[in-house]
C-alpha cells in the first residue's frame, strides 16, 4: 500500500473531531494498513496505548527505541506486556553503544542545551529515522496526550512530521480515563509506578515525583525540558508544515 497523497488534515481532523481513541485507530488502520506503526516507551500507562491498537490490528509494528540507558524494570514491563498481548515489538539502538558514546562525548545530559540535543539526536532520532525507513511506515500512532507538555497541547488527532502522518487516538483523554481502561481490561502498570515515577524515560532523566513538583514533567531531564525531541519538529519547514491543511 502506498500512501494516499491527497490528505487534506484540516478535513481529516474535523472528521475525527468527536471520534474516540478506537475510531481514530479504526481509520488509521483502514487508511494506511500495514504501512503503519506504533511507537511505545514502554513507560507509565504504556499499556492503555498498546491494547487499544493491538485489539485492532493485533500485527501492527511496535517500535521501541533502546537508548542503553533504561531503567531494568522497563526492560522487564516490556518482556510482560509482548507475551500477555501478543506484540510484534520492534526493538531499535543507537549505531554506537552508549560506552562509545560517553567516551567521545562524554555524559551529553548532564551538559549543556546544545548537548542535550545531540544526546537525543544519537540516541532516540536516529535509531527513529531508521526503524521509520525500515519498516516502510507511512504513518505513525503515537500515546501523546494534550495534557503532558506545552507542545502536545497544540497536537490534533492527525499530524504530519516531516514526511510521516502522526495519529494520536488518546490526545484527548484523561488521566482517569486511561486509569479506568487500564483496570477494565486487567492491563499491568510499570512496576516504577509504585516508587513514584509518575513518567520513565532513561535513569538518569527521571525520578521520583515529589510534592515540590507542578508538574509530573518537572521529573524528566532535570525540570529543564518538558520534551526528548522526538515528537517535535526538526527544524522551522516541519513546524509549517505541520500546520498545513494538504500532504
Amino acid at each position: 500500500m502506498t500512501m494516499p497523497q491527497n490528505i487534506d488534515l484540516d478535513a481529516v481532523n474535523e472528521q475525527l473531531a468527536d471520534a474516540s481513541p478506537t475510531q481514530i485507530i479504526q481509520w488509521a488502520v483502514d487508511t494506511f494498513g500495514d504501512d503503519i506503526m506504533l511507537t511505545s516507551s514502554f513507560g507509565v500507562g504504556a499499556a492503555v496505548m498498546l491494547h487499544l491498537v493491538s485489539s485492532i490490528k493485533q500485527d501492527v509494528s511496535v517500535v521501541a527505541i533502546d537508548t542503553g540507558y533504561l531503567f531494568p524494570e522497563t526492560y522487564q514491563f516490556a518482556n510482560q506486556l509482548t507475551e500477555q498481548l501478543g506484540l510484534n515489538v520492534h526493538w531499535f539502538a543507537p549505531r554506537l553503544s552508549t560506552a562509545h558514546i560517553e567516551a567521545v562525548h562524554g555524559r551529553l545530559w548532564e551538559k549543556g542545551d546544545a548537548e542535550y540535543d545531540q544526546y537525543f539526536q544519537l540516541t532516540k532520532g536516529e535509531p527513529m529515522a531508521r526503524a521509520l525507513k525500515q519498516l516502510n511506515a507511512k504513518a505513525w500512532i503515537a500515546g501523546l496526550g494534550a495534557k503532558q507538555t506545552a507542545f502536545r497541547a497544540t497536537l490534533r488527532a492527525v499530524e504530519l512530521q516531516g514526511d510521516t502522518i502522526k495519529i494520536h487516538p488518546i490526545l484527548k483523554w484523561t488521566a482517569k480515563e486511561k486509569y479506568e481502561y487500564r483496570i477494565k481490561h486487567n492491563l499491568p502498570e510499570h512496576p516504577l509506578h509504585d516508587k513514584g515515577y509518575a513518567t520513565v524515560g532513561d535513569t538518569h532523566s527521571s525520578r521520583p515525583i515529589t510534592a515540590d513538583d507542578k508538574d509530573e514533567r518537572d521529573t524528566r531531564f532535570h525540570g529543564l525540558r518538558q520534551e526528548c525531541g522526538l515528537h517535535l519538529p526538526t527544524n522551522e519547514a516541519e513546524e509549517d508544515s505541520r500546520h498545513s491543511s494538504g500532504l
